[in-house]
Order: structure tokens, then C-alpha cells, then sequence
């Protein structure tokens, strides 16, 4: 089964991505991770890519679609693949769509992961990591057992990451909606769309998406 995660950021993507690489061997295809492993690959689209990151330009949409098709024909993938932060226009959507049906594959649905923005916000702005094993927290939502210190590691350094405040949240929410929201419309023309809760918790959100994939 091959599915898209739709979302603004901090929709929680990433989250419900990788338990469904865990729970049903999906392969979680991220543009950024795509990127960042091919530039140290030493392979000749690696090359390209480094290039084209090196000059401080805009990796062009056939560079990413090249990568994709590499991992479409290699990955070993029974349970399919998770396109995670790909496509974000029209035209990528489009892209992908014929690139799909040129190695034999297809889309079988989108799931949009509707958000509040004020909501989201409070959300995305109040989160943070352990500095040491990179796992998650909220001011809110989830604090640690003990403060100051992981509860998985027990390591007691936290980040959060530079645009994880309201001015660049908002900044990155109206790059979405200018060009990533289009595709709700699209895909809903194409009969792929299915929405849902996105600011449930984590454990809603992951039961819904499965009663998505079981309805695709």
C-alpha cells in the first residue's frame, strides 16, 4: 500500500509515519532524509544533489523524483511506502502520479491530518527533545516523570529546535497553505482524500489513520 501523510507542520506526520514502518514494514520515503542521505552516498545523483545544496539553490522537483524512483526499485518494501513531505505542489502531485504508474505502482490514498492553528501552534511551540536519545516532549502535553531528566535515557540536556516558535510557525504554515493546500482539492477530485483529527493524541490519530488505510 502506498500512502501520502497530508499535513501542515507539526500535523505530527513524522510521529504517525514511523509506527507505521514499525507496525506494517512500510518504508517511510522523507524529502529531507532523501536529500540528506544522498548527498553522502557517492553515487551519481548524490553528486547532484551535493552540487546543487553546495551552491545554495533549490533542489529542482525531477532531482527528487529521481530519488524516489531509486528507492521505488530498490527498497525492500512488502508493506509499501509513506510519502512524508512529497509532493507539496500540484505539479509534484502530478509527477508522482505518472512516476508511480511507470514503475507499475499506484497511490491507493492521502490521509489530511486537519489541525487548528491555534491549536497547533501551542503545540509546536511547547515541544523539545532530549539532547542525548532525541526523544520527545511537551511543556503541556508531556513533561517528564521526573524533571530535568529522560525518561528513557535519563540524560538531562533538552533542545528545541530554532523555528519552533510562533513568528516561523506561522511563516511555515502560510508556505503551506499557499502551496501544499491545493492538494487537498486535488486529491479529493481523484477520490484519494481521507481526513481526520489530526490534534487528537497520538494514540487517536494512529487508530484513525489505520481505519483510513483499511477503508483505501
Amino acid at each position: 500500500m502506498n500512502i501520502i501523510l497530508l499535513g501542515p507542520p507539526g500535523a505530527g506526520k513524522g510521529t504517525q509515519a514511523a509506527m507505521l514502518v514499525d507496525e506494517r514494514n512500510m518504508v517511510q520515503l522523507s524529502t529531507g532524509d532523501m536529500l540528506r542521505a544522498a548527498r553522502t552516498s557517492g553515487t551519481e545523483m548524490g553528486k547532484m544533489v551535493a552540487g546543487v545544496m553546495d551552491r545554495g539553490e533549490l533542489v529542482t522537483d525531477e532531482i527528487v523524483i529521481g530519488l524516489i524512483r531509486e528507492q521505488l526499485e530498490t527498497a525492500d518494501a512488502s508493506g509499501g511506502f509513506i510519502f512524508d513531505g512529497f509532493p507539496r505542489t500540484l505539479a509534484q502531485a502530478d509527477a508522482l502520479g505518472e512516476l508511480l504508474q511507470s514503475v507499475g505502482q499506484s497511490l491507493d490514498t492521502v490521509v489530511e491530518m486537519r489541525v487548528d492553528d491555534t491549536a497547533l501552534v501551542a503545540r509546536i511551540t511547547g515541544r523539545y527533545t532530549c539532547g542525548n536519545c532525541g526523544e520527545g516532549y511537551h511543556d503541556e502535553a508531556k513533561k517528564p516523570k521526573v524533571e530535568g531528566t529522560c525518561d528513557k535515557c535519563g540524560g538531562t540536556e533538552f533542545k528545541r529546535r530554532a523555528d519552533d516558535n510562533e513568528d516561523s510557525l506561522k511563516t511555515r504554515l502560510m508556505a503551506y497553505y499557499k502551496d501544499t493546500s491545493p492538494l487537498i482539492g486535488y486529491y479529493y477530485a481523484n477520490k484519494k482524500l481521507q481526513s481526520i483529527d489530526g490534534l487528537a493524541s497520538i494514540d487517536a490519530v494512529k487508530s484513525s489513520i489505520s481505519a483510513a488505510l483499511e477503508n483505501a
